[in-house]
């Protein structure tokens, strides 16, 4: 039995560069509620669905409170337990709620930041094959080295829920919007 919601859909967002978040062209996609989590061990779901579809380095945990992103590499954010509030973008950026099952995947350069999560809040973090998951903090020297990275980030092979014929695949491409 597939963990998947069938014909689940991503709902796409594309955010611009603010001048110090340089966010990316490749869309934002979150999948709602895609991956049946009502058992025992969600994160371990999670993690082998993640696993599954090739996108390993994971860990569990929430999502930082500052704004931040990853200038080397794409994130996917699984939600195993609780919700939050996680302003996706940057300051102007926007806001969504996410719950058990939902699953955001971020192009590399996307800001996030954790605004409210409740006190059982986990997600489950996982990455394309590639180099290792950077902290980048919002500065003008920042700004500027990533804007040289995002483009060197691989496309991944695979989408983190869906696989080979994941929505993902269709919708990373390069030089569109």
């Amino acid at each position: 039995m597939s963990v998947v919601s069938a014909d689940v859909e991503p709902l796409t967002f594309v955010f611009e560069d603010d001048g110090l978040v340089p966010n990316n062209p490749l869309p934002l996609l979150v999948y709602k509620g895609a991956v049946y989590v009502a058992n025992d061990h969600p994160e371990k779901t999670i993690e082998a669905l993640f696993g599954g579809n090739g996108w390993g380095a994971m860990w569990r945990n929430g999502v930082y409170d500052y704004v931040h992103y990853h200038a080397t590499v794409h994130e996917a954010l699984g939600v195993a337990r609780g919700r939050a509030r996680v302003r996706f973008g940057g300051i102007s950026g926007k806001e969504l709620e996410i719950t058990p099952g939902d699953v955001a995947i971020l192009p590399a350069g996307t800001g996030h930041q954790c605004m409210f999560a409740s006190p059982d809040f986990c997600v489950v973090g996982a990455y394309p094959p590639g180099p290792p998951m950077q902290i980048t903090r919002p500065t003008p020297e920042n700004h500027a080295k990533a804007l040289k990275t995002i483009p060197e980030v691989k496309l991944p092979k695979t989408d983190p829920v869906l696989g080979e014929d994941g929505p993902l695949v269709r919708l990373w491409k390069r030089g569109t919007r």
